[in-house]
Protein backbone atom coordinates (compact mmCIF):
# COMPACT_ATOMS: atom_id res chain seq x y z
CA UNK A 1 0.00 0.00 0.00
CA UNK A 2 1.46 3.33 -1.06
CA UNK A 3 1.40 6.33 1.26
CA UNK A 4 -0.65 9.07 -0.29
CA UNK A 5 -0.55 12.66 0.84
CA UNK A 6 -3.49 15.00 0.67
CA UNK A 7 -3.12 18.55 -0.55
CA UNK A 8 -2.89 19.78 3.07
CA UNK A 9 0.24 17.81 3.91
CA UNK A 10 -1.65 15.04 5.72
CA UNK A 11 -2.52 11.62 4.42
CA UNK A 12 -5.26 10.92 1.89
CA UNK A 13 -8.45 9.87 3.74
CA UNK A 14 -8.95 6.78 1.55
CA UNK A 15 -5.42 5.64 2.40
CA UNK A 16 -6.01 6.17 6.14
CA UNK A 17 -9.32 4.30 5.99
CA UNK A 18 -7.51 1.39 4.28
CA UNK A 19 -5.00 1.34 7.16
CA UNK A 20 -7.84 1.22 9.69
CA UNK A 21 -9.38 -1.68 7.78
CA UNK A 22 -6.03 -3.49 7.73
CA UNK A 23 -5.60 -3.12 11.51
CA UNK A 24 -9.18 -4.00 12.46
CA UNK A 25 -10.29 -6.54 9.85
CA UNK A 26 -10.63 -9.47 12.27
CA UNK A 27 -11.81 -7.48 15.31
CA UNK A 28 -15.15 -8.12 16.98
CA UNK A 29 -15.54 -4.97 19.09
CA UNK A 30 -14.00 -1.55 19.78
CA UNK A 31 -11.58 -2.95 22.35
CA UNK A 32 -10.11 -5.36 19.82
CA UNK A 33 -10.02 -2.56 17.22
CA UNK A 34 -8.09 -0.31 19.64
CA UNK A 35 -5.66 -3.16 20.29
CA UNK A 36 -5.26 -3.79 16.56
CA UNK A 37 -4.41 -0.15 15.92
CA UNK A 38 -2.07 -0.02 18.93
CA UNK A 39 -0.23 -3.09 17.63
CA UNK A 40 0.26 -1.52 14.20
CA UNK A 41 1.51 1.73 15.77
CA UNK A 42 3.95 -0.16 17.98
CA UNK A 43 5.18 -2.21 15.02
CA UNK A 44 5.43 0.60 12.46
CA UNK A 45 6.16 3.87 14.31
CA UNK A 46 9.86 4.76 14.43
CA UNK A 47 10.51 5.43 18.13
CA UNK A 48 11.90 7.12 20.01
CA UNK A 49 11.34 10.47 18.35
CA UNK A 50 11.33 14.00 19.68
CA UNK A 51 8.55 16.54 19.59
CA UNK A 52 7.63 19.72 21.43
CA UNK A 53 4.91 19.97 24.05
CA UNK A 54 4.22 23.41 25.55
CA UNK A 55 7.52 24.59 24.08
CA UNK A 56 9.57 21.83 25.69
CA UNK A 57 11.34 19.10 23.77
CA UNK A 58 10.28 15.61 24.86
CA UNK A 59 11.10 12.13 23.62
CA UNK A 60 8.22 9.85 22.72
CA UNK A 61 9.58 6.53 23.94
CA UNK A 62 6.54 4.24 23.73
CA UNK A 63 2.84 3.98 22.98
CA UNK A 64 0.44 1.94 25.11
CA UNK A 65 -3.23 1.43 25.85
CA UNK A 66 -4.86 3.80 28.29
CA UNK A 67 -6.64 2.54 31.39
CA UNK A 68 -10.01 2.32 29.59
CA UNK A 69 -8.66 -0.09 26.97
CA UNK A 70 -10.11 2.07 24.18
CA UNK A 71 -7.54 4.83 23.98
CA UNK A 72 -3.87 4.95 23.08
CA UNK A 73 -1.35 7.16 24.87
CA UNK A 74 2.16 8.27 24.04
CA UNK A 75 4.72 7.85 26.80
CA UNK A 76 6.75 11.06 26.76
CA UNK A 77 10.03 11.50 28.62
CA UNK A 78 12.01 14.57 29.59
CA UNK A 79 14.93 14.67 32.02
CA UNK A 80 14.05 11.27 33.46
CA UNK A 81 10.39 12.14 34.07
CA UNK A 82 7.65 10.30 32.18
CA UNK A 83 4.14 11.49 31.32
CA UNK A 84 1.38 9.79 29.35
CA UNK A 85 -0.41 11.93 26.76
CA UNK A 86 -3.36 11.02 24.57
CA UNK A 87 -2.11 10.09 21.11
CA UNK A 88 -4.91 12.28 19.74
CA UNK A 89 -3.35 15.29 21.49
CA UNK A 90 0.29 14.56 20.71
CA UNK A 91 1.85 17.20 18.45
CA UNK A 92 3.98 15.58 15.77
CA UNK A 93 7.30 17.01 14.64
CA UNK A 94 7.90 18.17 11.10
CA UNK A 95 8.74 16.02 9.33
CA UNK A 96 6.84 13.31 11.19
CA UNK A 97 8.60 10.06 12.09
CA UNK A 98 8.32 7.02 9.85
CA UNK A 99 5.08 5.22 10.56
CA UNK A 100 3.17 8.37 11.57
CA UNK A 101 0.41 7.40 9.15
CA UNK A 102 -0.68 4.90 11.82
CA UNK A 103 -1.17 7.77 14.27
CA UNK A 104 -3.40 9.42 11.67
CA UNK A 105 -5.33 6.15 11.31
CA UNK A 106 -5.78 5.88 15.07
CA UNK A 107 -6.95 9.49 15.31
CA UNK A 108 -9.56 9.02 12.60
CA UNK A 109 -10.75 5.77 14.18
CA UNK A 110 -10.94 7.36 17.67
CA UNK A 111 -12.89 10.32 16.30
CA UNK A 112 -15.49 8.04 14.69
CA UNK A 113 -15.61 5.28 17.30
CA UNK A 114 -16.56 7.45 20.25
CA UNK A 115 -13.40 6.29 21.99
CA UNK A 116 -12.88 7.45 25.54
CA UNK A 117 -9.48 8.74 24.48
CA UNK A 118 -9.09 11.27 27.28
CA UNK A 119 -5.34 11.04 27.64
CA UNK A 120 -4.64 9.42 30.98
CA UNK A 121 -2.40 11.87 32.77
CA UNK A 122 -0.83 9.40 35.22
Amino acid sequence: MTKRRSGKGGYDREYIEALIEEATVDCYDEYEQATGLLTMIQDELDMPFTTRIFGLEVAVVAVEQDDSGLGVVAVCERQGERQRLSLSDLPLPSPPPEGAQWISAYRLWAHHSGSTDEGDQT
